[in-house]
């Protein structure tokens, strides 16, 4: 398990997670700022300046999920992981990428006021991170951690708290779900929903940035079709009386850490009014979902996913599928 202590700079994350380690059987410290050390000896000066921290690098997400797994891996027990994490597509990614390691992840917040935050610098300034803070804490972070004024605890009693709060359950491990990481090509299946004014169905999968269409990966032994629909009803609810037709079939390279494989999109036709208004979202995989214009895709959906999507609406109106490779029509 990985306890993840999660706020703003000078909430007391890592002395709290010191004294933390001494209060738990079989608990290891992974101080993710580690990480930055070896980038600045393993990037380029140039690709470090194009960042201005270095939690938007992918590499350091990456190497932050890895990381934590393979000290799990060669030492087990819990891992105390304190590291302000304040943007939700990073919590995603990261979270995403443990629970895919069937790694679960105890999300704590060191919640002290923003008057205290200010006294813990010699000029009384805001702490650098106090806008995301900020931000985080209005919408998705509060709801999401367990939290802790630690505005007039000491790091020792911080620690206390947080270990019976784990031992009691009032901080119970994060939702978030993933399926495990693929170890070579997958088929990934995708259906197509419309509502009457033919807009399409999308969701956001809280796992990963960007929006996505209903869908998965194929299971062995599984019809791709068939996987459509079995998604779909997993993801939104609805259950699909036919098999879908085929609109797209596009092939996605490897581009190492990712394996690629095929991507189909079918048409699961209309929802009438009553029936898109049943669209529910049963699991933690997703957080939202909309019904978007062709152009609204196109700002919600990474390029290659949009130009999947384009050609598949392309193929519905023509009736007859498409064969793509990395978004672009072959033959």
């Amino acid at each position: 398990m990985i306890v993840w202590i999660n706020g703003a700079s000078r909430a007391g994350k890592t002395t709290a997670a010191r004294e933390l380690i001494d209060l738990i059987p079989d608990c290891t410290l992974f101080e993710p700022e580690a990480i930055d050390g070896e980038l600045e000896r393993l990037l380029p000066a140039k690709r470090l300046a194009e960042v201005s921290a270095y939690q938007d690098l992918p590499i350091w997400r990456r190497l932050v999920v890895d990381t934590a797994a393979a000290l799990l891996a060669e030492l087990g027990g819990v891992l105390v992981v304190p590291m302000g994490l304040l943007r939700q597509e990073y919590r995603d990614e990261v979270f995403g990428g443990l629970a895919a390691r069937r790694i679960p992840v105890c999300h704590v917040l060191l919640a002290p006021g923003e008057t205290i935050l200010r006294a813990r610098d010699p000029a009384g300034e805001a702490p650098a991170d106090i806008e995301p803070y900020r931000a985080a804490l209005a919408g998705w972070l509060a709801a999401d951690a367990y939290p802790v004024d630690t505005g007039v605890l000491s790091p020792y009693e911080t620690a206390v708290r947080i270990a019976a709060a784990l031992r009691t359950g009032d901080a119970p491990s994060c939702d978030i779900v993933q399926t495990p990481e693929p170890t070579a090509e997958t088929v990934a299946a995708g259906v197509l929903l419309f509502d009457d004014e033919d807009r399409v169905l999308l969701v956001d999968p809280t796992y990963k940035p960007g929006w996505e269409f209903p869908g998965g990966v194929v299971e062995a032994g599984e019809a791709p079709a068939r996987a459509g629909v079995r998604e779909v009803a997993e993801e939104t609810g609805i259950q699909l009386d036919d098999v879908p037709r085929l609109l797209v079939v596009d092939w996605e390279a490897p581009v190492p850490p990712a394996y690629g494989g095929l991507r189909l999109l079918f048409d699961g036709g209309r929802l009438s009014g009553s029936r898109a208004s049943e669209v529910l979202l049963p699991g933690p995989e997703l957080r939202a979902w909309r019904f978007v214009t062709e152009s609204e895709a196109s700002v919600l959906l990474p390029p290659v996913r949009f130009e999947r999507l384009r050609w598949a609406l392309r193929a519905r109106e023509r009736g007859a599928a498409h064969y793509l490779e990395a978004g672009v029509p072959v033959g």
